[in-house]
């Protein structure tokens, strides 16, 4: 029995391999796709050469890589079982006396491997793709958009020039009826250069856009001189041929230092996520105590019943004194509610800045436990995927695909909700981020099962069946 064993064994191997592989570059360019239809805006007319392009999107294609993962097992693992029942193959197994546990062995075993590579990935690959396509990104979307001047409409794009042109010729360099306003003074329209006509090209290196006018004129008001600040004197110029050069260095793209995104937390490996949460956790405890030492002299416990009483009336003996003198009396009021007033904003700012921390301390910890719901999600949407395969005995790209997106988006959906819900602080973390597998697990359990004992589960002959025997039982 060994050599059908080995022959099952590579057939179900190969079957897997080729449509896991196939499913998940599928699954990972249809989010690129959501990622470039979400960012569109930021990234069109921006004059983004093709290298920073393709950087851009190999950093995000590997940041999508936890959501394609997933979805690429259970699809792959539906259609290779579903491949294998449909054409008999797992009844062929079974009749030579090998079990559908049997069968999945050396895909388990592949499916622990993908899920053991999936926490390294999201511990070690992932930190470094977000940090380099977060860095990037925020330059793209800081960047001006690329120097477009249209006919007849002011240009606010290069600083403290707006720059209007009537007309282009189709040479792409000649202009006709330019109007140059200059605010590199800072001292609002107080010098226009018009031209009749005029040359626009840029430098090789693209550093510099050079402007050539002919036959124009250059009119400025001297409001610098003090002595002309009422009479405003206008100068005026007449030029045959004047060169304009326009510093083009604000359109390139500036990168952002790196440094200062590293310390976000999906920045961080495990390792250094630990060491975050350690530092929150002990900020928010030496917060809290200095809260109430400085909270102490504000109030007085006393908790000997004669003191207190002795207290209260010694209080009450006073009050006489402080009705006789009226200034005392609304001085001592005064002071005591400027400082509850002083008491109450203290204890707001110190319960903002705990919340604070506390958000940022719950987002550092649900990135922890991220690292190993990935994998875990990988093993758990196999184990479900392998056995529906096995009971809906249909392969290919239709059914299959359809079951499959239904399963994911119900994990996702729980995965999302749990998340949210541990952000906002209604549930722990830990319940939040685990809350999906731990709904996954007894499915995969159940369906395993079902399969083993080759159950109908999506026959509706079956259901057709039972039905008219509990109906014809009523009848009876």
């Amino acid at each position: 029995m060994k050599l059908p064993v080995k022959k099952l064994t590579s057939l179900v191997l190969t079957s897997f391999i080729g449509p896991f592989i196939m499913t998940f570059f599928i699954a990972l360019f249809v989010l690129l796709m959501q990622f470039l239809w979400k960012y569109i805006d930021d990234l069109v007319g921006k004059g983004l050469d093709w290298w920073t392009i393709t950087k851009l999107l190999s950093y995000t294609s590997t940041t999508l890589v936890p959501l394609a993962l997933p979805l690429a097992i259970l699809l792959s693992s539906i259609m290779t079982f579903g491949n294998l029942a449909e054409h008999y193959e797992i009844v062929a197994a079974k009749s030579a006396g090998i079990s559908l546990q049997r069968l999945m062995r050396p895909l388990i075993v592949v499916a622990i491997c993908i899920s053991v590579g999936a926490f390294f990935f999201s511990n070690y690959v992932l930190p470094y793709s977000n940090l380099k396509m977060g860095s990037l990104l925020y330059d793209v979307r800081q960047q001006k958009p690329a120097l477009f001047i249209k006919e007849g409409i002011f240009y606010n794009g290069i600083d403290g020039y707006s720059i209007k042109i009537g007309k282009k010729l189709s040479d792409g360099k000649s202009i006709r009826n330019i109007m140059i306003y200059d605010h590199t003074n800072n001292m609002g329209n107080h010098k226009v250069v018009v031209a009749d006509s005029g040359s626009m090209v840029m430098t090789d290196d693209k550093r510099y856009l050079i402007l050539t006018l002919f036959n124009g004129h250059s009119y400025e008001e001297q409001q610098n001189r003090r002595r002309n600040y009422d009479t405003r004197p206008l100068l005026r110029t007449t030029f045959q041929s004047e060169i304009i050069r326009f510093d083009l260095s604000s359109f390139e793209l500036n990168r952002t230092n790196e440094d200062l995104f590293k310390d976000n937390y999906q920045m961080l490996n495990i390792y250094q996520l630990n060491a975050m949460i350690d530092t929150f956790q002990m900020q928010m405890n030496m917060r809290k105590y200095r809260f109430q030492k400085d909270l102490i002299p504000y109030y007085q416990f006393l908790k000997n019943s004669s003191l207190m009483a002795a207290a209260s009336s010694a209080t009450v003996a006073k009050w006489p004194i402080l009705k006789s003198d009226s200034k005392k009396a609304s001085l001592l009021f005064e002071t005591a509610t400027a400082q509850a007033r002083t008491l109450k904003s203290y204890i707001e700012s110190t319960k903002d800045d705990l919340d604070s921390r506390n958000r940022a301390y719950i987002k550092y910890n649900i990135e922890w436990h991220r690292k190993f719901t990935l994998s875990i999600a990988c093993l758990l949407l196999f184990l479900i995927g392998a056995p529906l395969g096995a009971i809906i005995r249909k392969g290919g790209l239709g059914l299959p695909i359809v079951i499959s997106i239904a399963f994911f988006l119900c994990y996702h959906i729980i995965s999302i909700t749990g998340e949210k819900f541990a952000k906002e602080g209604v549930i722990s973390v830990e319940r939040g981020m685990w809350q999906s597998s731990i709904v996954l697990l007894p499915i995969g359990l159940f369906l395993v099962y079902k399969a083993t004992h080759d159950s109908a589960l999506f026959d509706m002959d079956a259901y057709k069946s039972f039905f008219r025997k509990l109906f014809r039982r009523k009848v009876s």
